[in-house]
């Protein structure tokens, strides 16, 4: 049996299509938590990971929070290896899971790691009402746009896949 290339490409993203949407999540996640570490906490140095202990404390969560930012971005792009040999890397649904995750990990931050559980702040001593506002509202809008790029690209495998039918 022979595939011509929109056949393959279908059987590509039906077969890789969870592996491209988690490596994109957990590339995100990984980017996300990369970029609060470097950005907030070591440059702008607003806080740390863990601020309800002494600065030693601090400092050693936050590098293990920034090993888990290079783990998960690493093991992302060992799967977006595999895909490309695979020939399966679908660009649009590894792109909404890289959102879903980035805006996923700023909302449990915002929410969970700063509210509820008040193990660090984004700043100190300011009215921190915007920060919180800013920092929640850009995780909303990266989540509605990886769940727009989802659902486009399931549609296009649908489409895709109609029109091979025909």
């Amino acid at each position: 049996m022979t595939h011509t290339p929109e056949s393959r490409n279908k059987l590509s993203k039906h077969l890789f299509k969870q592996k491209n949407l988690w490596s994109g999540i957990l590339f995100g996640l990984g980017f996300a938590a990369f970029a609060d570490e470097v950005i907030f906490h070591q440059l702008l140095h607003w806080h740390k990971f863990y601020d309800l202990s002494s600065t030693s404390v601090g400092l050693v969560s936050d590098g293990l929070f920034h090993a888990f930012s290079w783990f998960a971005t690493v093991g992302s792009l060992y799967l977006v290896a595999d895909l490309r040999r695979r020939q399966g890397l679908w660009p649009k649904m590894w792109w909404s899971g890289k959102l879903l995750g980035a805006g996923g990990f700023q909302l449990y931050d915002g929410l969970i790691q700063h509210k509820l559980m008040r193990i660090h702040q984004i700043r100190y001593h300011v009215n921190i009402i915007y920060y919180d506002l800013i920092w929640n509202i850009i995780a909303v809008i990266l989540i509605i746009v990886g769940i727009y790029l989802y659902k486009k690209a399931t549609l296009d495998a649908k489409i895709l896949e109609a029109s091979n039918h025909v």
